[in-house]
């Protein structure tokens, strides 16, 4: 397959929707906002994390596994097809059923012949009032993984993923041009008017960080709406939407709104990455001799 030079222009598209309790609806809508995305020249579309469903972690329930699939399996056969038609690759967040009893927190990453080109499993699992992860997603097992698509090469890592200096980095270190973060994130309504914004911020910040330490794109797909989960209850969470990419030197590039559907498409030129690597050298500058305490859970 011909790849794309490093000077490319490559225009990315982030799917920032609001999910339905009907994870057959919400993947037809994900399909066809991926193929209007397409036909607005898009090249390299990411969906937001878990789109199938609404964000069932908001409690403890063994009922919510029948939400999972096989990788391949149905959702990854319709977006290879769309990603062959209209020759985009794909990025498709997805619940995934392994084997009984062993579940993850998975994207899928398709080429734009159609190609599944492999699966990156959420490394890191957070446990935080209704954000229940670790109920459900077995940590991941594949790495920090790079794939060298049709348009760039990409590296894809999942929400909590995305606080994380040392994933960013080990992606990056594989020649990752962009880091896609398919994300699941908003406000608990009773904290929103004291921490909101410094909840919002925070983590708008700590990706625009990676960018920068990286020098390299940045790319978080967001979702929208307030859930409240039947037979859950509760205030439920306002997802803040906000979608963004980041620029080599971590400026904002575009930015989705807060509480509507959107398809942010944004084009970026790859060669500025080697541009930024050359004139920031951090890469170049790391001391690798002497981070041996970063394997450790704390130096004392």
């Amino acid at each position: 397959m011909k790849r794309v030079s490093a000077g490319a222009i490559v225009k990315l598209a982030l799917l920032q929707s609001a999910c339905t309790p009907q994870p057959a609806a919400n993947l037809r809508h994900t399909l066809a906002l991926a193929e209007r995305a397409a036909r607005q020249g898009a090249q390299i579309i990411c969906t937001q994390e878990l789109f199938g469903c609404q964000y069932f972690c908001q409690s403890e329930d063994h009922r919510n596994f029948q939400l999972a699939e096989p990788i391949p399996g149905p959702s990854t056969a319709a977006f290879q097809k769309l990603a062959r038609q209209h020759r985009v690759v794909i990025i498709a967040s997805l619940f995934e059923r392994r084997a009984a009893g062993v579940y993850h927190n998975t994207a899928a990453i398709i080429d734009a012949d159609g190609a599944l080109l492999g699966t990156y499993r959420k490394m890191h699992i957070p446990d935080d009032p209704l954000f229940y992860e670790k109920f459900y997603f077995t940590p991941g097992d594949l790495g920090f993984r790079t794939w060298a698509t049709r348009y760039g090469r990409i590296g894809v890592l999942i929400c909590w993923d995305q606080w994380y200096p040392e994933a960013a980095r080990l992606t990056a270190m594989q020649g990752a041009q962009v880091l896609f973060y398919p994300t699941a994130i908003g406000w608990h309504p009773g904290e929103k008017k004291q921490s909101g914004a410094q909840q919002h911020d925070a983590w708008e910040l700590i990706q625009r960080s990676h960018a920068v330490a990286n020098g390299c794109y940045v790319a978080a797909v967001n979702r929208i709406g307030h859930e409240v989960l039947r037979g859950v209850g509760g205030d439920g969470l306002e997802f803040w939407g906000q979608s963004f990419v980041a620029g080599t030197s971590g400026e904002i590039l575009a930015k989705a709104s807060v509480n509507q559907e959107e398809i942010l498409i944004v084009p970026v030129n790859l060669e500025q990455v080697d541009t930024t690597r050359t004139h920031w050298p951090f890469l170049r500058d790391r001391r690798i001799d002497a981070y041996a305490g970063l394997t450790k859970r704390l130096i004392d």
